[in-house]
C-alpha cells in the first residue's frame, strides 16, 4: 500500500488483497482506492501542542491513579521516635543526637532527644513517662537509676510501646535489649591503661557515679584489672554528680593532701576535663597521669596539651544510630522469627549490641576531632 504525505497510516490491520477483475467496475473506482484517497492536511503546531496535552494529562492522571491504589508507605507520616537521657547538655549526649539525626533521615522517619540538662534522674523519669503518654512508635533511654525506671518501662512495653536502653542498661525490666559499651569490659581497659603509665606502682582517685549501673560496672572493672598490679593503690572513689566542677573540687582536695595522687581514672565524661583544670592549677599536669572516658572536646583539648594522658572514647554516636534501627525494626515487626514481638516468648533480634571503645592519644586525636567536626550539629 502507497502512503501518502499527511495521511494517518492504519497500524495493525490486516491487509486483504482482490484481484481486480473480480470486482465490477464501480468497485475499483471505490473512495478507499488510492486514486482517489482523500489527503488529509498535515496538523497545525497548536493542533499538535493540544493533542500532546491531553496525552500528557492522561498518563499523569493513570500514574496517580496507581499510586492511590497502591500500598500503604512502610513508615507512616506521624511516625516518631524518642531518645530520652540525662545531662543531655553534655557533648556525649549531642555526638548521641547526631547519630539519631542520620538514622532518622535515612529511615525516613522523626526522631527527637529529650531530657533535662543536668544529672538529675527524677526529671529524666518525668520525661520518659510524658513521652510514654505521647504513644511514640519506639524509645530509647539512657537509664540514671535502673529501680526508679522499672515500672515505667514495664507499663511502656505493656501498651506495646518498644522500649531499647542505651548507654545505660537496665536489665530487670521488660526492656528488648541494651546496645551500648561493655563496661566492665571498659573499665578493664581504664586500670590496664592508668597501671602502663604508672609503671605499675601508685596511689590513684576513681572519678564516677555511683548508683548508676554502667558505671558500677566500670568501677568493679577498674578493681577486677589492679588485681594484678599490687603496686597500685585505689585511695578514693569520688561522686561528681555529672559535673567537671565537682570533679575539680575534690580532685583539688586529694592533691593538696597529705598523701601524694600519683593518676586520676575517670569512669564518666565530665570527670576528666574537671581534674585536668585542679591539676593544672596546682602546677601538676603532667605529673599526675589522667585517664579520661568519652571524648568530649575539653577532654580531646587536654590531651592535646598533655594533662590527660588518654581517654576510653565510646560511641554513642553509633548506639544512636543502630539503636534507632533496631527499634524501627520491632515497631514494623520486620523480624519474621515471630509473628509480633509484643507477645514472641523471645527477643527477636539481639538482646545486647556491644559498640566497643576506642583509645584516644596524642597520636590519633587529629582522626576523631575531625569526625566531630563532621557530625550534624544539635537541633
Amino acid at each position: 500500500m502507497s502512503r501518502y504525505r499527511g495521511e494517518w497510516p492504519l497500524v495493525g490491520m490486516p491487509s486483504v488483497v482482490l484481484p481486480l477483475q473480480s470486482l465490477p467496475a464501480s468497485s475499483t473506482q471505490s473512495p478507499l482506492a488510492p486514486s482517489s484517497c482523500r489527503r488529509w492536511p498535515p496538523l497545525q503546531r497548536s493542533e499538535r501542542s493540544s493533542v500532546f496535552a491531553l496525552q500528557l494529562f492522561a498518563v499523569i492522571f493513570l500514574a496517580g491513579a496507581l499510586v492511590g491504589c497502591g500500598p500503604e508507605p512502610y513508615h507512616q507520616q506521624d511516625e516518631r521516635y524518642v531518645l530520652i537521657a540525662t545531662n543531655v547538655a553534655l557533648p556525649y549526649w549531642q555526638e548521641a543526637q547526631a547519630g539519631l539525626q542520620d538514622s532518622a533521615k535515612v529511615l525516613g522517619v522523626k526522631a527527637e532527644m529529650i531530657g533535662p540538662e543536668g544529672f538529675a534522674p527524677d526529671k529524666e523519669l518525668e520525661a520518659f513517662q510524658k513521652a510514654v503518654a505521647e504513644k511514640p512508635a519506639g524509645i530509647l533511654v539512657s537509664v540514671a537509676r535502673p529501680d526508679a525506671f522499672k515500672a515505667a518501662i514495664d507499663a511502656a512495653v505493656a501498651q506495646g510501646i518498644p522500649v531499647i536502653c542505651l548507654d545505660a542498661d537496665a536489665p530487670d525490666t521488660k526492656r528488648v535489649l541494651f546496645i551500648g559499651t561493655d563496661n566492665f569490659r571498659a573499665g578493664q581497659e581504664s586500670g590496664r591503661r592508668m597501671a602502663q603509665l604508672l609503671k605499675g606502682q601508685g596511689r590513684v582517685a576513681i572519678v564516677s557515679i555511683p548508683g548508676q549501673l554502667n558505671l558500677d560496672d566500670r568501677v568493679r572493672g577498674v578493681n577486677d584489672a589492679l588485681q594484678k598490679f599490687p603496686g597500685i593503690k585505689v585511695v578514693a572513689t569520688i561522686d561528681d554528680k555529672g559535673d567537671a566542677r565537682e570533679a575539680n573540687d575534690q580532685i583539688s582536695k586529694l592533691a593538696n593532701g597529705k598523701d601524694k595522687l600519683d593518676g586520676v581514672i575517670c569512669l564518666e565524661a565530665s570527670g576528666g576535663s574537671g581534674a585536668a583544670e585542679a591539676l593544672h592549677r596546682l602546677d601538676l599536669s603532667g605529673k599526675v597521669a589522667i585517664v579520661a572516658f568519652d571524648k568530649d572536646p575539653e577532654t580531646l583539648d587536654f590531651i592535646q596539651s598533655g594533662a590527660i594522658n588518654e581517654t576510653i572514647a565510646q560511641k554513642p554516636y553509633v548506639m544512636a544510630y543502630y539503636g534507632l534501627k533496631l527499634l524501627d525494626d520491632l515497631h514494623h515487626n520486620a523480624v519474621h522469627e515471630f509473628k509480633d514481638w509484643k507477645v514472641a516468648p523471645a527477643a527477636p533480634i539481639p538482646t545486647f549490641v556491644d559498640t566497643g571503645t576506642a583509645v584516644v592519644d596524642k597520636a590519633n586525636l587529629a582522626q576523631y576531632r575531625e569526625a566531630l567536626a563532621a557530625h550534624p550539629k544539635p537541633l
